[in-house]
């Protein structure tokens, strides 16, 4: 049975999928015998790390679009969002910038139930993610964002998730370095062509596995 999940494990022993909450998708890098991938340190911490301003979101004015390749374009307003079938996923994050965190619990709504109510074209081949900062924008693979570890989260570690982490809402792809895991997530566009985002169009790699140390253009 699984351990009880207690958010103050960081200052204890790493959570192994057996700690996972019972109710969680296990993210298959959190079963690897080695979860820290090349050229990454561990911390128990949650660094705050970002381009620009933190933007300023009202949740009563805050709204989640769904467009592109897709039979029924959709709009969330929070309520509606909260309102949409819950998941919880048990997945380490690894950021580019060379720090690593084991064992996060993420709850929010799975990218497989948007693109159901969506109904996504056969043409579409990749993802745009666009936040509520200037304009800012990721590029992912389809097959990347229809992990089945992928979701928008709203609540980490049992709390929810604060603005300077990209609360109130992001997508979170655990098996790709965390930049493509869009904060203050705005905007989800399915597409027939690749189109870098900002992190990409100024020398970031365009795929980002942390595994392979896909950091950078070249790698």
């Amino acid at each position: 049975m699984s351990a009880p999940f207690d958010p103050k494990y960081q200052t204890g022993p790493l959570l192994t999928p057996r700690d996972a909450p019972v109710d969680a998708i296990v993210s298959s890098d959190t079963r690897r015998s080695q979860r820290i991938p090349p050229g990454q340190s561990l911390t128990r911490k949650w660094p705050v790390l970002h381009y620009a301003d933190v933007p300023d979101i009202d949740l009563t004015t805050w709204k989640l679009e769904i467009g592109g390749l897709v039979e029924q374009k959709l709009a969330f307003n929070w309520e509606q969002y909260r309102a949409l079938p819950r998941v919880k996923v048990f997945a380490d994050f690894h950021c580019v910038t060379r720090w690593s965190r084991l064992g996060n619990v993420w709850e929010g709504v799975s990218v497989h139930e948007i693109a159901r109510l969506a109904g996504v074209q056969p043409t579409a081949r990749y993802v745009i993610a666009t936040g509520y900062d200037w304009g800012w924008t990721t590029n992912l693979p389809l097959s990347d964002f229809l992990a089945p570890d992928a979701l928008i989260t709203d609540t980490h570690d049992g709390e929810p998730i604060d603005p300077d982490h990209g609360g109130p809402a992001r997508l979170m792809i655990p098996l790709l370095y965390a930049w493509k895991s869009a904060k203050w997530l705005r905007r989800i566009d399915f597409v027939a062509g690749d189109t870098p985002g900002y992190w990409e169009s100024v020398g970031y790699h365009n795929h980002g596995d942390p595994w392979t140390e896909e950091r950078f253009s070249g790698d």
